[in-house]
């Protein structure tokens, strides 16, 4: 028999850690059916028993308003797993009991992991977890997930209760509860399911659920059903969705009264997270002091990197000099030495000597993750962002945007608004992805020299100032509704812990890598093709088949001071993937970095190569960009971000070097 087992939990919980500290190596990825949520799957063994374990994503209930919970909730009631591990953070122990008690609602069998106990010792707290067994009649096990603390003890639990009987649990649901219990008697007589016990059932019937009503609109006793709802209206119970809500919190509350125990005052629990957070979201001080975070660490990864940098330029520098001697040497023809050279090393290479960048900044962006300072702030800049007009959860996709719009575009899943979410996946291409920082490092060390940090600085905010402004007209002119208030958690303050940012890090170098070895290399190449056509023309010249597909397009650049058919060519390639740019500009140059730093003072001012970058940081997003938005709303809305992104990146950019021709 195969066992499955599902681990459900809040974010921010632990959850993936102890999912990781469970399966191990032993995990696959992919997506959930008919979507592009990850889902996770992991193999663990105790003596002759396998089992599979899911991790599935983080939500606060099972209320199945938003995607997340929906999958959560179908994969518990259709898929039936033979246990479920709900892990919770032991010191926010009231909020986190709310989507326990619904699992065990539900008749499932489960085992409760009382996560980062190491906190509730630091807090004062104590927690009687046999006195919690007692009356949840549920094993409940102390971790700490991120140093591996129970998680032996857990895996010998889970493998002896994989077939137990699920717990009985009541809940005294006052006025309501005759109603309740005559609704899941008719449900049972009627023989009405939707793939859940007749008790759950009756709760989301009485809660509204959408979901369930979405089932029952074919059934012949739907009316019967609103009737008792109806009813429950009439026991003076007007909203019973919210009163089931705080039946439930009641109960909790009375639990956590009843197992915890407080050894410090209320002023001696403020932690340290609290003190630090008096400053840090302050209403006056919370902006300036995450966008001094955010500028210092640009500043930092120049300042580190720079050097790096200029090594793997010497190195590609020699590398491409002593490919086309020895291609030479051996008598191999000129071409093949040029391809070797000029197309592929030059080319792939100019773009893989910013890796340190990407390393370090993955690594201090993963340090204020991994601190529970990013969260923070999303919280600060809700504040701003909501007075445009925007939802304060599209700050979380658009951070992950930093990183890549990909991504970005997946976590817009979480917002419960649809028109949120086609809003927040239209303005993600605006935010500066990990691979326009290649093109702005080398603009700005060129043309910026000194003053690279604030350069590349100015542009990640415009991005963002952009997206914002882009929000507010989208949902002027698209979707006029009010958006809903912010609700997330902010996690405590840690100390980053080292494996899990290196992980991060390496992760996405390796993306990037992999981006550079596949569609780069496949790009570089076809542009030293077209670059070496027609036969016998002198390599990328205006005779070129290149040097022709640019001067049809550099007129319409000549306005923003580069009309040069040569940056033509690169914004082209820059569709594909956007560090193409600088790859097709050193293969149409021929040269790596430091010359191509020479070369580009040659062609550009400050004034126009400014005006590049913000062509760059605007127009067209790369054809997986293109194709994820397609994938999660439709054809329609993926090219009006083409079409738009296009329209304001150009009148940006003749825009800024027009007025600064005349200013300056």
């Amino acid at each position: 028999m195969e066992y499955k087992i599902a681990l459900a939990g809040n974010p921010n919980s632990g959850k993936t850690t102890l999912f990781n500290q469970l399966a191990g190596a032993r995990e696959k990825i992919g997506n959930w059916p008919g979507t592009t949520v990850e889902r996770k799957e992991g193999k663990i063994r105790s003596g002759n028993s396998d089992a599979t374990v899911v991790d599935l994503p983080g939500i606060y209930s099972l209320s199945a308003y938003s995607l997340d919970e929906r999958i959560a909730r179908d994969f518990l009631v259709k898929e039936t797993p033979s246990l479920v591990v709900a892990i919770i953070d032991a010191s926010q122990l009231e909020r986190n009991l709310y989507l326990v008690i619904q699992l065990l609602e539900m008749g499932l069998n489960i085992v409760l992991a009382l996560n980062m106990m190491d906190i509730v010792e630091q807090r004062g707290m104590e927690i009687d977890v046999q006195e919690l067994e007692e009356i949840l009649h549920i094993p409940v096990i102390p971790t700490v997930a991120s140093q591996g603390k129970g998680v032996d003890q857990l895996k010998k639990v889970i493998f002896s209760r994989l077939d137990a009987k699920p717990p009985t649990l009541h809940i005294d649901y006052g006025d309501i509860d005759d109603t309740l219990h005559a609704l899941e008697a008719f449900l049972e007589k009627e023989n009405i399911s939707v793939s859940t016990n007749y008790k759950t059932l009756a709760l989301k019937i009485l809660e509204n659920d959408p979901i369930v009503f979405e089932k029952l609109k074919t059934s012949p006793h739907l009316q019967k059903i609103k009737n008792v709802l109806t009813a429950a209206k009439n026991q003076l119970i007007e909203d019973p969705e919210s009163y089931l809500l705080e039946r439930r919190y009641a109960y909790i509350r009375g639990l956590v009264h009843e197992c915890t125990t407080h050894h410090l005052t209320l002023e001696q629990r403020l932690t340290l997270s609290d003190k630090i957070d008096r400053v840090v979201t302050n209403t006056y001080l919370g902006i300036p002091i995450f966008l001094f975070f955010m500028f210092l660490l640009f500043t930092l990864v120049f300042k580190i990197g720079q050097p790096l940098v200029d090594l793997m330029d010497v190195f590609f520098s020699f590398l491409a000099d002593a490919s086309s001697h020895l291609s030479l040497q051996l008598g191999l023809p000129e071409w093949f030495a040029s391809l070797v050279s000029d197309g592929i090393i030059s080319g792939v290479g100019s773009v893989i000597v910013f890796l340190p960048y990407i390393l370090l900044l993955f690594l201090g962006i993963s340090c204020l993750e991994d601190s529970g300072y990013l969260a923070r702030g999303a919280f600060i800049m809700d504040r701003l962002m909501h007075a445009l007009g925007l939802h304060g959860k599209s700050f979380i996709p658009m951070l992950l945007g930093f990183g890549c719009t990909i991504p970005g575009i997946m976590a817009a899943r979480t917002l419960d608004s649809e028109k949120d979410r086609i809003i927040t996946i239209l303005i993600l291409p605006l935010m500066s992805c990990s691979a326009r920082l290649p093109v702005y490092t080398l603009f700005a060390a060129a043309l910026f020299p000194g003053y690279q940090g604030a350069v590349v600085f100015s542009l990640y905010l415009l991005g963002i100032l952009l997206s914002i402004l882009m929000a507010q007209l989208f949902k002027n002119i698209l979707f006029k509704e009010e958006s809903a208030p912010l609700v997330m958690e902010l996690p405590p303050y840690r100390l980053p812990n080292g494996k899990n940012i290196i992980t991060h890090m390496w992760i996405r170098a390796l993306l990037f890598l992999k981006k550079a070895g596949t569609i780069i290399f496949a790009a570089v190449l076809l542009i030293w093709i077209l670059a070496s056509l027609p036969a016998g023309v002198e390599y990328a010249s205006k005779e070129s088949v290149i040097g022709k597909i640019g001067q049809i397009a550099a007129p319409a650049f000549k306005p923003a001071g580069f009309g040069d058919w040569k940056a033509s060519v690169s914004l082209i390639t820059g569709i594909i993937a956007k560090e193409n740019v600088v790859g097709t500009l050193g293969t149409l140059y021929g040269v790596e970095e430091e010359g191509l730093i020479k070369v580009l003072r040659q062609h550009f001012t400050p004034l126009s190569a400014y005006a590049f970058l913000v062509m760059t940081l605007v127009y067209i997003p790369c054809v997986a960009t293109i194709a994820t938005i397609k994938n999660e709303l439709n054809w329609k809305w993926a090219m009006l971000s083409v079409a738009y992104t296009l329209a304001l990146g150009w009148i940006l950019s003749v825009l800024f070097y027009q007025v600064g021709s005349l200013v300056l």
